[in-house]
């Protein structure tokens, strides 16, 4: 298998789950402590080696772009100023990654999104992270998957346990534990009932994919609401050729749930220790620690 070079990152849908906030701003551009969502996926992209980003998005979202870009009155304004920490930090984040874009002119669902990037992912594996899972460990989530790839050279798939209350959010997977953490997929369901779940190992927002998976989109076809569903055309990849899954290490907050958005500010505030007992302190006041 061949180095894993670029990322497909979708960041075309509406963000409903997080209205009213996301009216007008982006869900992805939501902050997370001090930093959007969406740059923390691409600084584990990056942390994987991984220096080409494509983001399928849509008219309305130009602003994620720009956050990747040089602002150079603002960066004027900090050199002028004295601000060389500010001046730094802006820079590196705009020359962090190579960006790429392309536009997902209707919402079609996940799969369709991953499909829009066709042309620009060419003819080499590649990764998909899904813009608002957040993932944070040692070795970056993302990387994970492309180490069992690289030696599996196969497609290989994020999982994490999830609660059986849970199972009816997410495409679960039915594996054979073939390494510690890591599956051989046999099948996978997207949102079973609880009762008809094969396991509690959820398929979470990472992917490490070989571009045949684009002839496997182009055959599905449209579920619920219309929708193209990344997950049916893995299943069928799957039983033909063979996939893994990766039981990913760390920590992971959904950015589109807001009691998880609000734990990842909290967890991340409390990393900054100019920070982190003053906050305490203001928490107590309506928290109660045991």
């Amino acid at each position: 298998m061949k180095d894993i070079r670029k990322v497909v990152i979708p960041v075309a849908g509406w963000g409903t789950r997080s209205l009213p906030a996301t009216k007008n701003i982006p869900k992805e551009m939501l902050p997370i402590y001090n930093k959007p969502v969406i740059q923390y996926v691409v600084e584990e992209a990056q942390r994987a080696h991984i220096k080409d980003v494509i983001f399928v998005t849509n008219r309305d979202k130009n602003v994620i772009e720009d956050h990747f870009d040089h602002n150079l009155q603002l960066e004027d304004l900090l050199e002028r100023s004295g601000k060389l920490d500010k001046l730094e930090e802006v820079r590196r984040v705009a020359e962090m990654v190579n960006i790429l874009s392309v536009r997902q002119k209707r919402q079609l669902g996940l799969g369709h999104a991953v499909l829009c990037a066709r042309e620009l992912v060419g003819d080499e594996p590649f990764a998909v992270m899904v813009g608002d899972d957040l993932m944070f460990s040692g070795v970056p989530g993302i990387g994970q998957l492309v180490e069992v790839a690289m030696a599996e050279k196969m497609p290989v798939i994020g999982v994490m346990e999830v609660p059986w209350e849970k199972v009816s959010r997410y495409g679960i997977i039915d594996g054979e534990e073939v390494a510690p953490g890591v599956y051989r997929v046999r099948d996978m369901v997207e949102k079973p009932k609880r009762e008809d779940a094969p396991s509690r190992m959820a398929i979470v927002g990472r992917y490490v994919l070989t571009p045949d998976i684009f002839d496997y989109l182009e055959k599905v076809k449209p579920g619920h609401g219309g929708e193209i569903q990344l997950t049916d055309a893995l299943q069928a990849m799957a039983k033909d050729r063979g996939m893994m899954a990766v039981r990913m290490a760390g920590m992971r907050f959904d950015a589109g749930d807001w009691a998880e958005f609000l734990s990842a500010n909290i967890y991340f505030a409390l990393q900054d220790e100019s920070l982190r007992y003053e906050l305490l302190g203001l928490l107590k006041n309506f928290v109660q620690f045991k």
